[in-house]
């Protein structure tokens, strides 16, 4: 096997492997006896104190400008509203409702990418932004004649969604200039301060009651959050956009086969036909219009440099 194959291998393999960890977010956040809030800060919180020792072997690292840090402070402030709303909404609604409505994310990136910067989308977008919101919609409607929550659950993971993306766009020109570790350890640092904030703002308790939500609370932290995340930005610096951002999309799918089998949730066709229309008009904007396709970019480009500059 020759260099490049071999680098491509395991560009593929940190790829499934991010899939793998993001997926079982949900999981975790179902086996814990904590609430949404609680568990969103002891994610970022776990893997923050696990990229502390980091400081101390990353060398010189580039001065960034107060602007820069303001917009990664920016980021951070989405990124924790997104997990606050993405671990309420699992514990409001069912693990596989959360994580198929949570993949409207590059919907919400096109959408903010034609309103701020009017960068209008092509037709197809339009056609996979439909199909997206009859299969969101076929979601909830199915979550609300069941429940008398009136689809709260369901609105918290498209809340999650729209905040996500907000962060992909405001982050967007730092992570062009920023290394991928330095980047990803500044994110998550301004989101376990913004994460503590609200938690003191809406008096959360942050006891951990058990060692089974200790547990879980680990594996969220170390798992889908760093490891997920540490895989994922390695695979967005070294493939297509195209394929990465579309490949994303199994996790929905992933986990609600695995709500089936660990948590006890059987499938209905609502959900398996929401959530195919949810996949298949995300793909459909994701592939033919790429709306994202600059943020994913901007991870590689975050990723060439960080490799190929000397450090200072």
């Amino acid at each position: 096997m020759n260099k490049f194959a071999y680098g491509k291998a395991w560009s593929y393999a940190a790829l499934v492997a991010a899939i793998l960890c993001i997926a079982w977010s949900a999981i975790f956040v179902r086996w814990t006896s904590i609430s949404g809030p609680a568990s969103a800060f002891y994610r970022v919180l776990i893997p923050a104190i696990a990229l502390l020792p980091t400081l101390l072997f990353s060398g010189r690292r580039r001065k960034l400008s107060m602007r820069s840090y303001a917009i990664i402070a920016a980021g951070g402030f989405f990124f924790a509203l997104d997990l606050a709303f993405y671990n309420t909404s699992i514990l409001q609604t069912n693990a596989a409702n959360a994580t198929l409505l949570g993949n409207n994310t590059p919907i919400f990136v096109g959408v903010l990418t034609w309103l701020i910067f009017r960068r209008r989308p092509s037709y197809s977008f339009w056609i996979g932004l439909a199909l997206a919101v009859i299969g969101s919609l076929l979601i909830l409607g199915a979550d609300i004649v069941r429940h008398a929550r009136f689809g709260l659950g369901d609105a918290m993971a498209l809340a999650a969604s729209a905040c996500f993306a907000v962060y992909l766009l405001a982050t967007e020109q730092v992570r062009a200039h920023t290394g991928t570790l330095e980047f990803l350890r500044l994110a998550i640092f301004s989101s376990t301060i913004f994460m503590f904030a609200f938690v003191l703002i809406l008096r959360v308790p942050l006891g951990v009651p058990d060692r089974h939500t200790l547990l879980a609370l680990l594996g969220l932290g170390l798992v889908s959050q760093l490891g997920g995340y540490l895989a994922l930005t390695y695979a967005l610096g070294h493939l297509p956009a195209t394929v990465t951002s579309v490949s994303l999309l199994s996790q929905g799918p992933l986990t609600a086969v695995l709500a089936a089998l660990l948590l006890g949730e059987p499938l209905t066709r609502y959900q398996i036909a929401g959530g195919a229309l949810v996949l298949l008009g995300v793909g459909l904007a994701n592939h033919l219009d790429r709306p994202e396709e600059e943020v994913n970019a901007a991870f590689g480009q975050a990723a060439e440099a960080e490799a190929q500059e000397p450090a200072t």
